[in-house]
């Protein structure tokens, strides 16, 4: 007996009902694949990838039968309900014909419709539960290979790409737009999921899923914040009026972000390099006030209602610090030290702008004091040098000196080092870099709605929420279902 023989006789499914899956013609298809197989076997100038192409574009037409089967049978099993408020529908018809495109071909399914009094629109439930957008006719399937793609690279790109690895062909027009789709879609979860958050039994839920999932001993959660720019379509064709009356185009907008991470999920590899085994990540162009509640959500997923204290990572912009203020009171703040000894740096270029040398040899005592914890000394040492100098080098200390003065009790450096905390905001920096890849790129311009919609998506992906959008994405892994 085959295994095939033996799917057939499964207790689970009637016989008659699996074979009615199957396509009439599926000795013809499968001997025709056979026969392909047959020839690159034969030819001299043919290895395995051969092989596995005539299974990939072989098999499309067998498996493409067999979808429209299954999905016709979907599809005249849908309820004759509304699929937004449940309400039964009336002046019900069949026979709906509709063109899908799947990751296997187009295929051909035959739908009711009916009349939804509630909501006054005509509704085909059968399109609900096939997973069918209601603008447009592609399979959850070809839906993910759009959103997945083109929040890696240009839907032109992404054209091409798809349709050497699966056999489809899908214009870069309809990549986009599907994706564009698919991020409006995560917006609106995200939107509904932050908001979870913010209620008692959302909460209350995501302690309970804490407890299961994390150690119950005391950790500290890292937050760190930065922010990048992109390029927009602002007023696009309109420069040179613009110009005209005085006025400067405006092309560079902010995309905000975050990250947050439990300390003690910070490892190194086996070669030794620094990685964080599981953290969380928010990234909007909706400005700061979308990235305050987006952040704190997701910090709350990670643990922030559970965490023994907070520690917000950051340079020293304003923003930063007031949004830390707003929505973490209480955690302990610190500077970037990279950032800060870039100041440093400043200093020692301005004293000494023709001897590298001796810039180094001025900085690297006022280093090692910042990293014991003696910022104070530092401060004291630049406005003691701030009175023996003049010109250009008085004004670039005594521009050091408030910027330290402003940030002095958060540069506990000596501290960190102690306890094993991050000295700066690497990961976050590292991460804005990742996304900076895809959105700005040489000659690219977005939109905002363009951006926001990508951004998500990427985002969506990074915090392993992908399944939120697309549920049989997790279907071949059977931890996850």
């Amino acid at each position: 007996m085959t295994i095939c023989d033996l799917a057939l006789s499964s207790p689970r499914q009637p016989t008659n009902s699996l074979k009615a899956l199957l396509p009439a013609a599926r000795e013809h298809l499968l001997l025709g694949l056979a026969g392909k197989l047959q020839h690159s076997l034969c030819a001299a100038d043919q290895n395995l990838g051969h092989l596995e192409e005539q299974l990939l574009h072989g098999g499309q037409e067998l498996f493409r039968q067999m979808l429209e089967k299954a999905a016709q049978q979907k599809a005249d099993a849908a309820p004759p309900l509304c699929p937004r408020c449940q309400n039964k529908l009336s002046r019900r018809t069949e026979g709906h014909g509709t063109t899908i495109q799947t990751r296997f071909g187009p295929i051909r399914v035959q739908r009711a419709r009916g009349y939804c009094k509630r909501c006054r629109k005509w509704r085909f439930p059968a399109d609900t539960l096939l997973g069918l957008p209601e603008a447009g006719t592609q399979s959850p399937a070809v839906q993910e290979i759009a959103a997945l793609t083109v929040s890696q690279m240009p839907a032109a790109q992404a054209e091409h790409l798809v349709e050497r690895l699966t056999g489809l062909k899908i214009s870069a027009a309809t990549l986009g737009r599907q994706a564009q789709q698919q991020g409006q879609r995560a917006q609106e979860q995200r939107t509904q999921l932050d908001q979870q958050m913010s209620t008692p039994a959302g909460r209350a839920q995501q302690d309970r899923d804490l407890r299961l999932h994390l150690a119950l001993e005391p950790f500290t959660l890292v937050i760190e914040l930065d922010a990048w720019n992109i390029r927009e379509r602002d007023d696009w064709g309109q420069s040179p009026t613009l110009r005209a009356n005085g006025k400067e185009p405006s092309r560079w907008h902010w995309v905000y972000g975050g990250t947050c991470f439990r300390l003690n999920q910070r490892a190194q590899s086996a070669g030794g390099r620094p990685e964080i085994l599981s953290r969380g990540y928010a990234m909007t162009r909706g400005g700061v006030d979308a990235l305050k509640q987006q952040l704190w959500a997701e910090a709350m997923r990670r643990g922030l209602g559970r965490a023994n204290e907070v520690l917000i990572v950051a340079d020293g912009a304003v923003w930063i610090w007031n949004l830390a203020g707003d929505r973490f009171p209480g955690a302990r703040q610190r500077v970037d030290y990279y950032h800060v000894s870039q100041h440093l740096w400043s200093v020692a270029h301005a004293l000494h702008p023709d001897d590298a040398t001796a810039a180094r040899a001025w900085v690297s005592p006022m280093l090692d004091k910042l990293q014991a914890d003696a910022s104070c000394e530092v401060i004291t040492e630049l406005e003691q040098l701030r009175e023996r100098v003049e010109g250009a080098a008085r004004k670039v200390v005594e521009r050091e000196v408030g910027y330290l003065r402003t940030h002095h009790e958060r540069l506990d450096y000596g501290t960190a080092r102690q306890k094993g905390e991050p000295l700066g905001s690497g990961p976050m920096e590292s991460t804005c870099r990742q996304y900076q890849v895809r959105f700005k790129r040489t000659g690219q311009f977005w939109s905002q709605t363009g951006d926001e919609a990508l951004l998500c998506l990427e985002t969506f992906r990074r915090n392993d929420r992908w399944h939120l959008l697309f549920p049989h994405s997790r279907s071949g892994d059977p931890a996850k279902n």
